[in-house]
């Protein structure tokens, strides 16, 4: 009963952050120029399935406080996008800015997009690394019940989701941040290969102000670049 009981305590919380992460989304004047600044490793951040980069805004914070210029690459709106049509505009984004050592920021299906970007369209290698927050790289059984397209698309059956988790050249590079519970990928977010931190916490949302993602992020956005 306990652990019911925690489960449903974390599921709360995560709405309730969600939903006021959005609220404050939708009334933010912040710009994405106010946090180009710094000498360190750039960062392009990808928000998951119906947030904007705002959704994300408490982990931008902290990546440039530690002199990391971030991206935003606004033309993905609220993330609504197949996988490789988003991918192709990060692609293009890394290449109009001439970004390199660059490390990709994502949470939930930002981390597909992501991964998609390092295996089919970085030939010239512009991301070294990437930390993805509660991404589905499994798929989450739960998308094909749902009404949106965009939803069922992260079913495990998609195509794009089964040639994402077949192939694994690309996650030695990758950092997969994931808590004990999360409502929405029942499968988890192991992905064979990287580095997996599981924290003990729960959610899908959440989860991205906990201290250990900053953690994890701040650590890999600092990491000495490739030889």
């Amino acid at each position: 009963m306990s652990t019911l009981v925690q489960i449903a305590g974390w599921w709360a919380r995560d709405y309730a952050y969600a939903v006021g992460r959005q609220l404050r989304s939708a009334v933010s004047s912040v710009s994405p120029d106010e946090f180009l600044s710094g000498t360190g490793r750039p960062v392009v951040v990808i928000p998951g399935i119906y947030e904007d980069w705002r959704f994300m805004l408490p982990l931008i914070r902290e990546l440039h406080e530690a002199g990391h210029p971030v991206h935003v690459v606004t033309v993905l709106q609220r993330n609504r996008l197949a996988v490789p049509k988003a991918a192709a505009l990060i692609a293009d984004y890394l290449h109009q800015r001439d970004l390199r050592d660059t490390m990709i920021v994502a949470h939930s299906k930002g981390g597909l997009i992501g991964k998609y970007t390092m295996m089919l369209l970085d030939q010239t290698r512009r991301i070294t690394r990437m930390v993805a927050v509660c991404s589905p790289f499994l798929g989450s059984r739960y998308a094909r019940y749902m009404l949106l397209p965009s939803l069922r698309a992260l079913s495990p059956r998609n195509g794009v989701t089964l040639q994402l988790s077949r192939e694994q050249s690309v996650n030695e590079r990758i950092t997969s941040v994931y808590g004990l519970f999360d409502p929405h990928i029942p499968e988890g977010s192991v992905l064979p290969g990287a580095r997996n931190v599981q924290l003990d916490t729960g959610g899908h949302f959440r989860i991205l102000a906990d201290e250990g993602t900053i953690r994890a992020v701040l650590a890999e956005a600092g990491a000495p670049s490739p030889v």
